[in-house]
């Protein structure tokens, strides 16, 4: 395989750079909707997402983001951490479905990106 030329390398970083600052952005606004970071949950949060929140915290104090006096907390580790794990999900994912690895759990067969936006258009999601 060649290796890739300078313009295309470079072309390559930036968007890499600016796939992680999405995945960041995204990240820090779905941990920021379940008040994370606030010093309390919000008031229409459900015992459920109040204790996945509680857990979100935890992980935040694990991973080394500091409580204020006033109870918020820096969830810089934890939006890198989400971002992370995301991101290395949506690479293996693009890596089945080109390898015609992606299999529909269902039926046992392989599906593609396309056909998986179709299912997810079909269930509401």
């Amino acid at each position: 395989m060649k290796p890739l030329s300078t313009p295309l390398r470079n072309k390559l970083e930036r968007t890499v750079m600016d796939a992680r600052d999405a995945a960041e952005a995204g990240a820090r606004a779905a941990l920021e909707a379940y008040a994370v970071h606030h010093h309390e949950p919000y008031g229409h949060m459900s015992p459920e997402q109040r204790k996945l929140r509680n857990h979100l915290r935890a992980r935040a104090r694990q991973l080394g983001d500091k409580q204020d006096r006033n109870g918020g907390l820096d969830i810089t580790h934890l939006v890198w951490e989400c971002s992370y794990e995301h991101w290395h999900r949506m690479l293996f994912a693009r890596f089945l479905a080109e390898n015609n690895l992606l299999i529909e759990p269902e039926h046992g067969v392989a599906i593609s990106l396309e056909e998986c936006e179709e299912l997810a258009e079909e269930e509401g999601t």
